[in-house]
Order: C-alpha cells, then structure tokens, then sequence
C-alpha cells in the first residue's frame, strides 16, 4: 500500500510538472523577449529552458461511461467482463496523457521523436506508449523506432481510442493483439516530401517480443516479424473521394515448452483437436501467423456536412495458444500447480466493416459496424463440444452488430451512445447450445485537450 501511494504521488507531480511546461511553451518567444531581461543570468537561463521545451507538446482525454448489460456476470469485449453480480457500472474506461517531444531542421522536416504516453483508470496507472524515433536527414524516406509503440498491423490496431468511432475495437483486434502495443523496433519507409513521386507509399517492418503489454519480459527468444505495405490516403480529382488500404503480415510464434500439442485432425470421420505428445515437440516454434488486408473510402457530403466513410479489414492465419482461450499467452503457460499446459493450434479468421454516415453536419455522427471472429475456422456449430473432439468454448465464432450515435459538441467533448449485439454460434457444448445474453449499452464523454 506505501508502495501504492507513493507511486499515485510521482504521477501527480509528473502531472503537475507536464501543466506547467505546457503553460509556459504556449508562450511566444518575442512576449518573453519583451518581458524578460535577457542580459541576466536568469533572463538567459528562462529563454533557453523556452527553446529546449518549445518542442514539447501534452496531450491527452478521459473517457467517463456507464454501461448496461443484458445480464449479470457476462464475458465481453466491451471494456471487460462484468463482475458476477453486476449487469450495469460506471468507470473510467481511458485516462491518457500523452507528452510528445519533436525537433524539426531547418527545413522543416523532423530529426528526432520521442513520445511517452500513461494510461490512469481506477484499476491503476501503466504505460502505453515509450519510444523514441529518429529520421534519416539526408533523403528524407526512412525512420528507426524503438520502445513501447503500437504493432505495425492492420488499420483497427492503430487508430486511436480518441478518434475511433466505436467504443472498443473488434473481438478479433483484441484477442490477436491485446493492448496493441509491443516492445521492439522497426524501420519505416515514408517520403516527406511533397513532391516524392512515392510520397502516398508507407512501409513499416519491425521485429517485436511478442507478448505486448501482457507481460513484463520475453520468455522465449523468439520474435515476431511484422510488415505493413499501406497506401496512404489519396485524394480523386474531381469527387475528392479519399481512398487508402494496405496489406499486413505477422510472421511469429512462441517456443514450445512442453511435448503435448493439440491440432485440428479428422479421426474417423469426426473432426477435433488431436494430441500430438511427442517429446521433440519441446523447443519447437509453435507458430502464429497472421495475413491482412483493408481498405477505407471518405465521400465528402458537401461544405460543413461530413462525410461517409466506409470501412473493411480481413484477417486469416494460424494462432497458437491453450486450451481455454485463443489469446497469445503473456508467460508460459501453467495450471494451478506449475504443470506446463498442453499448446492449441489453430486456424483462425475475422473481418469488421464499418459504416459512418454524417447527419447533415459535422456535429451528428451514425455508425454502424459488423464485425466478426472465429478462433477455429475448421470446425462449427454442433461439431464443438462433442464427445471426444476436444473442442470447447475458444473455437466457438462470434458475430457482432454495433449500432451507434456520435455528437460532437466542440473539438474538446463528444458524447457517444452505443450498443452491441453479439451472437455466438450455437454448439454442442453446455452453456453455448443458444445465443448467451451478452450484448451490451455504451454511453460515454470524452474529454479531451
């Protein structure tokens, strides 16, 4: 508990010191020149610390929301599972603060970035972001990060909680990338000028731990390779439609610590996951693999109207993990007494599609999102959970149909009013033979500096 509040001080005088820097670059350097005598010591001393900090920049927003569910105690993506006797709550679902620090050369173009990002909820303070990144002056292409930053894949994985129209990413986005962060590095391509007959072309290629924000080091040293290929966004001639995509790749895996691995076989005409118990199984690389692509378009509505913009990204692999679930395992994983638990491989595929519709202005935003996830693309239905197959609640798909409404009050506050209704297929396995009460209602603030 010391320990607790000592921390809870550091980050308020972390805090506290953010605000004031922040307070004091917003100043111009010619009001400081005018109002401080620059032939003191400490004159000189207060316009120097002004250029040094003039390349910080704080951000940051809250999001406040009280949620309802269909029934107490229900598994979810939506900000978490609700505890066994709760079917509504309020919480605090996002608190960053974000500090940027950016240096330009003469030209205008970036020399070095570091960024340092904290998340503060009422279930604690931890860190998002924590990289720093340099870029190459003399072609002005390429880019080195490393640290704590987002997994170069995808599109859903990397727009930000702050500017996502929808209260949670995709089952699919959360279970294959949990936190969406992870600690490595990466080389970008990204021409920065204007004219470069590339200039709409992005590479990121990175290599990474693997287990994100779910542990606290690597227990293999193995990594993952991620690559992005993304067109940026490119402006029509004439409708000035907006359109941009990419394709994505993860090619990774975990070490394989015990000789008992679990693959999807037919085995008299009965499909299931077969033991494959094998003592050169152990120190293998139990693979996980993940293939992308997406696309979004922007139709402008007209002057102060909006837009429509739609959404789509698909995504297919294989995926290693156990027994219970098909989230990638921060540590080795063990049951209740040390024994390393048996490996699941399995094939896996996903999509969302999102469609955002302006209502008349700027101000009034719909969206309205399907999106699904099936952790086991080789098997449905009553084939989970019969007898004999070794099937259970991690292959079961799962479909869900967002419907929601976006008000925009100022470029600081934006209310949003949201609901899921998730679908499960129906099995063989006891407690998912219908569709489980689980949808749930959104309704958040975001405030946001």
């Amino acid at each position: 508990m010391r320990k607790f509040f000592a921390q809870m001080r550091l980050f308020r005088s972390f805090l506290l010191m953010a605000i004031l820097l922040a307070s004091f670059t917003s100043v111009k350097a010619q009001f400081l020149m005018d109002m401080i005598d620059t032939t003191t010591e400490l004159g000189k001393g207060m316009i120097s610390m002004y250029h040094k900090y003039d390349a910080l920049r704080f951000s940051g927003y809250i999001q406040p929301q009280f949620q309802l569910a269909q029934d107490k105690g229900i598994d979810s993506y939506a900000a978490g599972d609700f505890p066994a006797a709760v079917n509504n709550r309020f919480s605090l679902r996002r608190g960053r603060i974000r500090v940027d620090y950016e240096r330009y050369n003469h030209q205008d173009m970036p020399v070095v970035q570091f960024a340092f990002q904290f998340d503060g909820t009422e279930r604690g303070v931890a860190i998002r972001d924590f990289y720093g990144r340099v870029f190459d002056t003399k072609f002005n292409l390429f880019s080195l990060v490393g640290g704590m930053f987002a997994r170069p894949f995808g599109y859903e994985v990397n727009l930000s909680s702050a500017d996502r129209e929808t209260p949670e990413r995709g089952r699919m986005s959360q279970i294959l990338m949990r936190t969406e962060r992870d600690l490595g590095a990466m080389v970008s391509f990204e021409p920065r000028r204007k004219g470069h007959p590339l200039r709409y072309l992005k590479i990121d290629v990175g290599a990474f731990n693997g287990q994100g924000l779910t542990a606290t080091s690597d227990f293999d040293s193995h990594k993952d390779l991620i690559a992005r290929v993304a067109w940026k966004p490119y402006r029509f001639k004439g409708n000035n439609w907006i359109l941009s995509g990419g394709v994505s790749v993860l090619y990774g895996g975990m070490q394989q610590f015990t000789p008992s691995i679990y693959r999807m076989s037919t085995v008299n005409g009965q499909k299931g996951m077969v033991l494959d118990s094998n003592a050169l199984n152990v120190g293998k690389i139990a693979p996980r693999h993940y293939y992308g692509a997406d696309v979004q378009l922007r139709i402008p509505n007209g002057p102060k109207r909006g837009y429509t913009q739609f959404r789509a990204e698909y995504i297919r692999g294989s995926q290693t993990a156990t027994a219970a679930t098909t989230e990638t395992p921060g540590v080795i994983p063990v049951d209740a007494q040390g024994n390393k638990l048996p490996l699941y491989i399995r094939r896996f595929d996903g999509a969302y599609l999102y469609f955002i519709q302006h209502l008349g202005s700027e101000k009034h935003q719909a969206v309205v999102k399907y999106d699904w996830y099936d952790p086991n693309n080789e098997v449905s239905g009553k084939e989970i959970g019969a007898p004999g197959s070794n099937l259970n609640a991690a292959d079961v798909r799962y479909n869900t149909v967002g419907l929601g409404y976006l008000y925009y009050a100022n470029e600081h506050l934006k209310f949003m009013v949201y609901y899921d209704w998730v679908d499960n297929e129906s099995t063989s396995l006891s407690g998912y033979t219908t569709d489980i009460r689980d949808n749930v209602l959104t309704c958040r603030m975001q405030y946001r500096f």
